[in-house]
């Protein structure tokens, strides 16, 4: 069997008896019964994700990939292509906005190149996993051929088994690329059967005549690739792009070895919806950080059966969202590590 096979057959349901055992913990601190709210059900569900009750506080890393669409050639983009190489350095040079959210958070930044259009030299802080200089444009035919969705898969597979065997415990995700809103759109169109129309965002910032222009690109791309009755991997490789199925590839391997993923925004949670098509216990180990201003975001969030932690307005992308939720993680389970109980600190329990 292939990597993908193996840790797809390694994906559990996840422990609802951890979960019941970590709100029985809680309902024993200083407090009344679930008065800390959504807070009680991030701790249940990290517990649930792991199999551990109490949930062992975390170990955080951050996976961002970057990858360029052949589609972006149709001027869905506010930004030239190019911009995707830039802020690869960027990233590599550590100037960019998640590059500052890790750092305050104390969180490991691992970035990746699946797939950008650019030269290829060795780049301190940058990981070379390009499976080509970008997707084909998929208003001619499929992005990628079905062999390089699933090594672009794999090649997020091996990083979050990486990541698990170095100790981590809490893995966020992101994304960098240019046309890569237009991808993800195609995709939620094709897993919702929602109209293109009702689910595309401004991505970049575009203007009105190139939101109608990216509309009637992702349905040229569904009519040309007609996605209806295909599995959740063809459907990837039809419409989606290197970065993407790579991020669908470390939500899959991250959930083989429990460890929860901390989701950022429209693209990233598209990247995991495909996971969860892919196999559908993995959409059980996810945690939504924001919803972001991409009209899609939250019929994707709905799909998954996650609810996000905030909404801030947010719309860059870059695993920033994740980053910000990872410190209310960390609180939730701080509260079950060291709160004290009703025995502890001799407070009267009347049970409510």
């Amino acid at each position: 069997m292939s990597l993908l096979d193996d840790t797809c057959a390694a994906i559990a349901d996840v422990d609802s008896e951890a979960a019941a055992s970590t709100q029985r913990l809680l309902d024993g601190k200083t407090k009344p019964r679930r008065s800390l709210g959504r807070l009680e059900d991030l701790a249940c569900k990290v517990a649930a994700i792991t199999g551990r009750s109490p949930p062992p506080m975390p170990s955080k890393a951050i996976v961002v990939m970057a990858g360029d669409h052949g589609v972006a050639e149709e001027g869905v983009s506010a930004y030239p292509p190019e911009v995707t190489w830039q802020m690869l350095l960027n990233f590599a040079g550590g100037g960019a906005a998640i590059n500052v959210l890790a750092r305050q958070v104390g969180a490991r930044l691992v970035v990746a190149d699946m797939g950008v259009r650019g030269p290829e030299p060795a780049i301190a802080g940058v990981r070379s996993c390009r499976v080509r200089t970008g997707t084909d444009n998929f208003v001619r035919g499929p992005a990628m051929r079905r062999e390089e969705a699933v090594l672009a898969i794999e090649h997020g597979i091996a990083i979050a088994h990486e990541l698990a065997n170095a100790g981590t415990s809490l893995i966020g995700i992101g994304e960098m690329g240019i046309g890569n809103t237009t991808a993800a759109t195609a995709l939620l169109a094709a897993f919702s059967d929602e109209p293109a129309k009702n689910i595309t965002g401004r991505g970049t910032g575009i203007d009105d005549a190139t939101w109608t222009r990216k509309v009637a690109v992702i349905e040229q791309a569904l009519a040309v690739n007609r996605p209806a009755g295909k599995s959740p991997l063809d459907i990837l490789a039809a419409l989606g792009g290197f970065e993407i199925a790579g991020l669908a590839g470390v939500v899959l391997g991250a959930a083989a070895r429990r460890a929860p993923v901390v989701l950022d925004g429209f693209i990233a949670s598209t990247a995991a919806l495909c996971a969860a098509r892919i196999a559908p216990h993995a959409g059980k180990y996810l945690i939504a950080s924001h919803c972001s201003l991409e009209v899609g975001h939250r019929l994707v969030l709905q799909l998954l059966g996650c609810e996000p932690l905030f909404e801030l307005g947010m719309r860059l992308g870059e695993g920033t969202g994740a980053a910000l939720a990872m410190p209310m993680v960390e609180a939730a389970l701080r509260i079950v590590h060291e709160m004290a109980t009703f025995a502890e600190a001799q407070v009267t329990d009347t049970g409510r």
